[in-house]
């Protein structure tokens, strides 16, 4: 009897290490999407030609995952980060042509599920850090709120 618990509590505390080590090996996941930004910018990509010295994003790149090969649906800001975000065609929006100014309505309804949203249902912390233009619904100094204004 005594051995069919420490077995039990052998295979237990397995499975809770086994679980632990899954969730440290979830990879941390660091997205750039940079306007006017070009393939041999980063001198990684470039390294005999780049002019600018990128030592940061060099060992982000080396420590981890590089994809080059990716496509846009659209030539502007608004409707390309709208569509990398929710995964959707940018034509699907209100927004049919230009970008939206800072002041907008949202183009993203908040119940629609988007990449951000699924990392955090997975257990990730997400952030985003720069330009918008998906519209903040907020007020402009005088009290007006946007709309799909083009800017």
């Amino acid at each position: 009897m005594k051995l069919i618990h420490l077995h039990v509590s052998l295979a237990l505390f397995f499975i809770s290490l086994a679980s632990q080590l899954v969730a440290a090996e979830r990879p941390n996941i660091i997205y750039i999407l940079a306007d006017d930004m070009g393939y041999g910018d980063v001198q990684v990509l470039n390294p005999e030609r780049g002019k600018i010295l990128t030592p940061h994003m060099d060992r982000v790149a080396a420590e981890g995952m590089i994809f080059t090969d990716a496509h846009t649906t659209s030539s502007v800001c608004t409707t390309t980060r709208y569509s990398i975000l929710t995964g959707r065609y940018n034509w699907r929006t209100e927004l049919q042509k230009g970008v939206l100014n800072g002041y907008g309505e949202p183009l993203i309804p908040t119940d629609r599920m988007t990449v951000p949203s699924f990392l955090r249902d997975n257990g990730y912390t997400t952030a985003m850090i720069g330009k918008w233009h998906l519209g903040l619904g907020i007020s402009t100094i005088d009290g007006a709120r946007g709309s799909c204004e083009r800017s």
